[in-house]
């Protein structure tokens, strides 16, 4: 692997489902594994990786709202979720050699760092990767809202959102064999059309601070590196 990477800094997105595997809860442990094999592989080729993971394989805050729970509490608890997420990303990545570390938005000194700008930029000039869990630390705002704004925080050249298709469709192509991936869209594009690869929190946020949006598969084999080499299968939102 030597072709130098398109983005120097980037912020991975990964979904809680990203680490379920094939089950329907959880996190199995093969799929963090694989996962974070090609986290390595895309620091091999010289790019500096953050990390945001969501929660959803473990607990949903707008779930639990819809079951009764207050709002608020609801979204702290799926802030739990992804420290859990982040963890096992951890050991996962340290397992296959790299060097990681936990920030979280909500302080828990004895499993993770406290999030702070300046400590997660020096992480990644030392070649570690930095998780960041625990969302924004705010109820109201998804994990998604919290990688675009990391991403910003961090100087991100590119916001990598690996998801479970490849790219960005006009419908669930999972349902509608004639769904039509599109190669480029611009945010507005994605406000306009209501395209919910990410809220709209998120776009605005990427949009305001021109950091581009790659979304492509996680479950393909070593495409987050094809990707970051300007190849791979992707739909990337930037301006017009």
């Amino acid at each position: 692997m030597s072709a130098e990477p398109k983005y120097k800094r980037i912020l991975l997105k990964l979904s809680g489902e990203a680490l379920m595997g094939s089950g329907d809860y959880g996190i199995d442990p093969e799929t963090a594994d694989r996962v974070s094999r090609e986290i390595r592989n895309a620091q091999e080729i010289g790019a500096e990786v953050c990390v945001v993971v969501g929660g959803g394989n473990i607990f949903r805050g707008l779930k639990g709202a819809a079951a009764g729970l207050d709002r608020s509490t609801a979204d702290y608890m799926g802030m739990l979720a992804t420290v859990m997420n982040a963890l096992a990303l951890q050991n996962s990545l340290e397992k296959a050699g790299v060097d990681t570390r936990v920030l979280s938005a909500i302080p828990m000194a004895i499993v993770s760092e406290p999030y702070i700008r300046r400590r997660a930029i020096r992480h990644l000039e030392k070649g570690r990767v930095v998780i960041f869990a625990a969302g924004t630390g705010n109820p109201f705002f998804t994990t998604d809202t919290a990688a675009a704004l990391r991403a910003a925080e961090m100087n991100c050249d590119a916001l990598l959102k690996g998801t479970q298709v490849d790219g960005i469709y006009n419908a669930d192509p999972n349902v509608d064999k004639t769904a039509v991936r599109y190669e480029k869209l611009s945010y507005m594009d994605v406000l306009r059309q209501d395209l919910k690869v990410m809220d709209a929190s998120a776009i605005s946020l990427s949009r305001e601070n021109n950091i581009p949006i790659v979304v492509f598969s996680i479950h393909k084999e070593n495409e987050l590196v094809n990707v970051l080499q300007g190849g791979g299968t992707c739909t990337i939102v930037g301006e017009e």
